[in-house]
């Protein structure tokens, strides 16, 4: 009798190399949101209030968002909280546990190409934009450079990237622990305290 086996994304961030650098980008990207929070707060307030707006907010907010995302990528990885449908797999893992790790695996690397590919479409970008001191905003009333928002992008998924290529060797562990459940001589899960 085979052992009703959990089907979950890639192990938890426990095991995961890179679960303490990816946590601290993660954190920065959170406390990124605190501060923006703030400024649009105080801008509300100096708007409506005190007649006094803070320039420049509503651009660098907007500016913000893809580079806050792209900083906590990397901790959603290494944690296994990437978005998936768990209903073909878990319908899969009754049938074959095994197919379940390959899909995994298999998720794991267009992951990576994915984010690769993102790493590589906006490396140009970046450079171009440090090259010629791109800026947003309207020059002499608000402005900042654009480079450090397409390098948090860049950065964001090369890190995204190699989580997930450092998902797989826990995938594939769990794939040595499907097989000892499925032993009927091994015990299966239920032998386990």
């Amino acid at each position: 009798m085979a052992a009703d086996i959990d089907i979950e994304g890639p192990p938890p961030a426990a095991g995961h190399p890179l679960d303490a650098p990816a946590n601290l980008l993660a954190a920065a990207g959170t406390a990124w949101i605190f501060i923006i929070m703030c400024l649009v707060v105080a801008d509300v307030i100096g708007r409506d209030f005190l007649n006094r707006p803070i320039t420049g907010v509503s651009e660098f907010s907007a500016r913000s968002v893809a580079s806050i995302v792209f900083l906590q990528l990397a901790a959603a990885v290494c944690s296994g909280r990437m978005t998936r449908s768990d209903f073909l797999l878990n319908l899969i893992g009754k049938r074959s546990p095994v197919a379940v790790v390959a899909l995994d695996v298999f998720n794991a690397l267009i992951g990576a190409a994915l984010f690769a590919a993102l790493a590589v479409i906006g490396w140009p970008e970046f450079r171009q934009s440090l090259a010629s001191s791109e800026f947003y905003g309207v020059q002499g009333v608000y402005s900042v450079p654009a480079w450090p928002f397409r390098g948090l992008i860049v950065f964001g998924s090369v890190a995204a990237a190699f989580c997930y290529l450092l998902t797989i060797p826990g995938i594939l562990r769990r794939r040595g622990q499907l097989a000892s459940a499925e032993d009927p001589l091994a015990g299966g899960l239920e032998g386990r305290p």
